[in-house]
This record gives structure tokens, C-alpha cells and sequence, in this order.
């Protein structure tokens, strides 16, 4: 398996998943027009994160790639009125069916376990089981494609993440509170509540008749 010395950025990253993915899928439609391509980088369904790209980022992506061997311009010929866009990473990198199918959604989908990729695949590469995506990774991971990350609190598998391209960071850290804070929050409470409950008092005391007019009343018969 060949090795990988450049790091493409995220847009480019985006841009190779969608056409390994879109290859396997909507073979009719492939090679990509820019629009399409587009379209599919932008996908609000399996893209983790959502992107918003336009013609211009996807067509500095698509340049760049060309520049590093990773992709080849079809231009226009039987019919066809657009240039379009063909993946050939598979070959540069040496990537087996199987392999390419993991690659392109951890692309696409970033980190994922052994059993998310399995499921997430089985439009690209049929896998009769997780071992045979652990294999996949195994080999993937000596040719510096992909490394497992370390099990977050409460995980009960390993996510792999690809090593190809950056990757946005999608996951938020919990925020800092201090004990402090949440003193000082309980405190801020209780002197709200005490203070909404002097108001009740008055305005129900408002409402209430005074005692003491009652008491100038001259009773029944005096």
C-alpha cells in the first residue's frame, strides 16, 4: 500500500469522499459535473460535519488535486457539455476495493468505530463482518492511513480517524465549572426567590383588607 506524504486540507478531503463515494453510488452520474460534485459536498445527510461550500472553494479543491496526481479533468467529448471530475486516489494510493470504501467514509464521516463503518459502507463495499473492517483498518493503519484514537469516557469500542486529510473538530469540551460558580449560582438563586417572594407578600397584603378598618365597623344592633 503506498504511503501518503502530503495532508490534504478539509475541503479536498470533502471533495475525494464525495467522488469515491458518488463513484460507487450513482455510477450514471459519474464523473461529477462541478455542480453535482457541489451538491454532494454539501450533503446534509452522512457528513459529519455539514459543510457549505461553493463553486469557487470545491473548483480551488479540484485544481489542487489535479496539481498532486489525485484526480483527472474529463473534458467535454460524446454529447457532454461540462468538464468533469474523476477520482484516481485509489490508484495512487494503492487501495483495494475494501480499503477505498473505508476511506472514503472516514472522509466523509470522520472518526468511527469498526462497527460504525461497517454499517455506513455497505452501499460501497459489502463486509460479511466487523473483523473483516478490522482487517481493512489493520492495513490501512501500516500504511499511515489511519490510527485508532484512545476510548472516551464511557465507550465500549475504539474509533478509527484517517490520517489523509484534516479534520474539523466537531466535538465540543464540556465547560469548566467551578465550585465556585455553582456557589455562587445557588446563592444568586435563593436571593432571587426570596426577593420574588417578599413582592407575593405585598401585593397579596395589597389585596387583602386592612384589620384594622374592619375593626371601626360598628357591629349589628349597636
Amino acid at each position: 500500500m503506498g504511503i501518503v506524504r502530503t495532508m490534504l486540507t478539509v475541503i479536498e478531503g470533502r471533495v475525494v469522499g464525495c467522488l469515491l463515494e458518488k463513484e460507487r453510488t450513482v455510477p450514471d452520474q459519474y464523473p461529477l459535473t462541478l455542480n453535482t460534485l457541489v451538491s454532494a459536498c454539501n450533503q446534509s445527510t452522512s457528513r459529519e460535519p455539514v459543510m457549505h461550500l461553493d463553486d469557487h472553494e470545491v473548483d480551488a479543491a479540484l485544481t489542487s488535486l489535479k496539481a498532486q496526481g489525485l484526480l483527472r479533468f474529463v473534458h467535454p467529448s460524446h454529447g457532454r457539455s461540462v468538464t468533469r471530475y474523476r477520482q484516481i486516489v485509489d490508484e495512487v494510493w494503492e487501495l483495494e476495493p475494501d480499503a477505498t470504501a473505508v476511506v472514503g467514509v472516514l472522509l466523509l464521516r470522520g472518526p468511527q468505530t469498526a462497527a460504525e463503518l461497517r454499517q455506513r459502507t455497505e452501499r460501497l463495499h459489502e463486509f460479511a463482518n466487523v473483523d473483516e473492517v478490522e482487517a481493512v483498518l489493520r492495513r490501512l493503519a501500516e500504511g499511515g492511513m489511519v490510527q485508532p484514537l484512545e476510548r472516551l469516557h464511557g465507550q465500549k469500542e475504539a474509533r478509527w480517524q484517517q490520517l489523509l486529510a484534516e479534520e474539523i473538530e466537531v466535538q465540543q469540551a464540556a465547560p469548566v465549572i467551578s465550585s465556585e460558580s455553582v456557589k455562587g449560582s445557588v446563592s444568586d438563586r435563593i436571593a432571587e426567590l426570596e426577593a420574588r417572594v417578599a413582592r407575593l407578600e405585598s401585593a397579596l397584603a395589597d389585596l387583602l383588607p386592612d384589620p384594622q378598618e374592619n375593626s371601626d365597623v360598628p357591629a349589628a344592633g349597636d
